[in-house]
């Protein structure tokens, strides 16, 4: 007998009829030998009119009162989730999220959670009930009611299913699985059979809709497979685990984050501290950063770019000027008329090129790059927000996305033994007392996860300033390197210098490639009348690990770690599941030992 979890989100839910269908689904579960623990959210658009009645009220309501208000609507649809099924036949009981005991932190309207009781839960399966779970909300230590923010779900249902070692969460939405980009923007997009969790970690985070990041998290922390498929229909949807769908295709996937602003802060001094001081008071305020970069020094000064979402632009832009006076800053912009385009794929690890494709497209479309950052798996560009959606497609059409792999093995939507808990039963733990040692890994649940720390020595950073800020600038440059098989790592286009329309691009390349770049530096000088500068001598420090986005706070944690030090970093880039710095070469050994000893005690 197998055990489910099946979670089923607002327009799942958003009347009585859908409630009855997806009870339906439920049942069937169970008459083919299942258990069954339903995660439901609030009905349609409930939490949304909640929100506008606390507005209507107060401007700015206490965030304790909104969690208690906004938690009444999955405590709605959990009871009537439990009278449909009760009405079809069948026993069932619904719960809240106090009443199952998911602790979290009380960081009001997005709480962490740090632990889950599953006793109240298997008694009631085991009395054949169907369990009917409240998502989006837990208790803290004060039985205070919190809510998990976007997404939580989501989160509550992988979560749960990870407490209970589930074989696998059914994730019913109003769509039928993970698309190679958003069917609504891209009618050529292309259902995909399965896709990894680094993959899906990527696209959650970059603006893919569909799963939020953080359930992704448990889900891969626990090697809990996660089914995406619809409300509406029984056909297979997407199965996220540890495998992608192909190992030969270099991009998977793509997203685009309409709503995105960016903040630069210009001649910031470019001495250790001045990035952690930055960061720290953002940090404080709860302000989620995503694409951070720095710019190479230059004279003594650097130029810090970094985004948040549009809502967020006008406090950050107010803490980010308080902040620039005290460290020095020159000054400091805000653009908020921007979208940011991403391409992701684990085959960018082995496959080079990837990143000048996406370029060239975007040239030959006559579309500015305003910014660029990449990591292992994924390209993320900032272009003008009228232009993101033309952006998108066009790219989606170059990777001809729309196509299947050729290559991809058929996918077997199996109800075994979770990953999990296959590998302890194969460690030695007999059935009995299997289900306390998951459990007993769940405490802090929702804590980070290092992977892995690790120092690159062969980099050598180059760096093109005041190059001419226009469609194409990104694809002739990486062109030309591609032209003389000159493989390139990290890449940072920094916001540059709008009044003179200039910009500024760095990267990393092997040292030993360092007669080529010569070669190119003469070149780009004689055309672009800009300076050309590197440094074979860097180290590339990187931290990889699960959550990294949910935790703000890791990149700060690196920073202050330098600070201490005195170690001054040149370059910054930041994924999903990685933050990679440029150092100095002669730092590199210190500042590598320093990273194990701040996060050693997090490393899986």
């Amino acid at each position: 007998m197998a055990l489910i979890v099946q979670k089923f989100g607002g327009t799942s839910v958003a009347d009585t009829q859908k409630i009855l269908a997806a009870a339906r689904k439920a049942i069937r579960e169970v008459k083919a030998g299942n258990k069954v623990v339903m995660v439901v959210s609030a009905m349609g658009k409930n939490t949304d009119h909640l929100i506008a009645l606390a507005k209507e009220i107060s401007e700015n309501p206490n965030s304790r009162e909104l969690d208690m208000l906004m938690s009444t609507g999955e405590q709605v649809t959990v009871a009537l989730m439990a009278m449909a099924l009760q009405s079809l036949g069948h026993q069932a009981v619904s719960y809240t999220a106090a009443q199952i005991g998911i602790r979290t932190d009380n960081a009001f309207n997005k709480a962490r959670i740090k632990s889950i009781s599953t006793e109240r839960m298997r008694k009631s399966l085991d009395e054949g009930k169907i369990v009917i779970a409240a998502g989006f909300q837990g208790i803290d230590d004060d039985l205070n009611i919190t809510t998990l923010g976007r997404g939580g779900s989501d989160t509550t249902a992988v979560a749960l299913a990870a407490a209970l070692g589930a074989d696998s969460c059914d994730i019913y939405t109003d769509v039928d699985g993970v698309y190679s980009a958003d069917p609504r923007i891209v009618p050529e997009a292309r259902k995909m059979d399965r896709i990894s969790y680094d993959e899906m970690l990527e696209m959650a985070s970059l603006g893919a809709g569909v799963m939020h990041s953080r359930s992704i998290e448990f889900a891969k922390k626990f090697a809990t497979q996660v089914h995406v498929r619809s409300s509406f229909s029984d056909t297979p949807g997407t199965i996220i685990g540890p495998e992608p769908e192909s190992d030969k295709i270099p991009v998977c996937g793509m997203a685009l984050e309409k709503n995105e602003a960016r903040i630069t802060v210009a001649g910031v001094p470019d001495v250790p501290g001045v990035v952690m001081k930055l960061f720290s008071k953002i940090a404080a305020a709860r302000i989620p950063v995503d694409m951070i970069v720095q710019s190479a020094g230059s004279q003594g000064k650097t130029d810090i770019s970094f985004t948040v979402s549009g809502g967020e632009l006008h406090d950050a832009l107010e803490l980010v000027g308080k902040v620039a006076e005290e460290i020095g800053a020159k000054e400091v912009t805000g653009d908020d008329n921007l979208s940011k385009v991403s391409i992701i794929g684990l085959g960018m690890e082995t496959r080079h090129g990837v990143a000048q494709t996406m370029f060239r497209v975007l040239a030959e479309h006559e579309i500015n790059v305003e910014m660029i950052t990449t990591s292992e798996i994924k390209v993320s560009v900032l272009v003008n927000r009228a232009q993101g959606v033309e952006a998108l497609r066009a790219i989606h059409e170059a990777f001809q996305l729309d196509r299947a792999p050729v290559d991809r093995d058929e996918v077997k939507i199996d109800v075994d033994l979770s990953t999990a808990q296959t590998y302890l039963a194969d460690a030695g733990y007999s059935s009995a007392v299997l289900s306390d040692v998951l459990v007993s890994r769940l405490s802090g649940m929702e804590d980070i996860v290092i992977e892995q720390i690790a120092l690159d020595r062969s980099q050598m950073r180059v760096t093109l300033s005041g190059l001419p800020d226009s469609p194409g600038l990104a694809a002739e440059v990486f062109g030309k390197i591609a032209e003389k098989s000159v493989v390139v790592d990290m890449i940072v286009q920094s916001s540059g210098d709008k009044a003179k329309g200039v910009a500024e691009i760095s990267f990393t390349v092997p040292r030993e490639n360092l007669a080529q770049i010569e070669s190119l530096a003469d070149e780009f000088k004689a055309k672009h009348n800009c300076a050309v500068s590197w440094n074979p001598t860097v180290a590339k420090l990187s931290v990889r690990g699960t959550g990294l986005r949910s935790h703000t706070d890791l990149a700060l944690r690196m920073f202050e770690t330098f600070y201490r030090a005195k170690i001054n970093v040149s370059i910054i880039g930041t994924s999903e599941r990685s933050v990679n710095v440029v150092i100095d070469d002669a730092d590199g050994d210190d500042g590598f030992k320093l990273l194990k000893r701040e996060f050693g005690r997090e490393l899986a």
